[in-house]
């Protein structure tokens, strides 16, 4: 089963309206994150990508990842509730909700113009270089799991 494709504006606008549904009464079924701190959860996906801002792995890490993480992250099977994340995903301190939602929709649109040949083969922060499946596969199945725990 193919995961909708992030790359695509139809489902970019999806994900974008479900973001902005958000409000700060939004409750997670489960988790323990604020709406905001999910929202600021999902965009350290993109600060991988796009900043400079989180250290990278060094080798034994990544070949950890690579062997025991990334299947995970990439294939297509969707995350169960209260999953682990790693360190630098853990958001504890308080965030403004309509900040957050600027910050990802930014983003998610920016990744959708860039278009699925600038991701085609490029190299991961942790899993090494991917193919455009397992970009959109990580991109979509990561913002749908979370948004999908605020109930959006």
């Amino acid at each position: 089963m193919a995961l909708p494709n992030i790359f695509t504006q139809e489902v970019s606008e999806n994900i974008i309206r479900r973001i902005q549904t958000l409000t700060p009464e939004s409750q997670a079924q489960w988790g323990i994150m604020s709406v905001a701190q999910m929202l600021a959860h999902c965009s350290v996906t993109y600060e991988l990508i796009y900043e400079n801002k989180h250290p990278k792995p060094n080798l034994v890490l990544k070949f950890i990842l690579k062997k025991f993480v990334k299947k995970t992250v990439v294939g297509e099977t969707p995350y169960s509730a209260n999953s682990r994340t790693g360190p630098a995903f853990l958001i504890k301190e308080t965030k403004n909700l309509e900040e957050e939602k600027r910050r990802l929709i930014k983003y998610i649109t920016q990744t959708q113009a860039l278009g699925e040949k600038y991701f085609d083969n490029k190299e991961s922060h942790s899993f090494g270089a991917l193919n455009i499946t397992e970009w959109n596969n990580m991109l979509y199945k990561h913002v749908n799991h979370h948004l999908s725990q605020f109930g959006v």
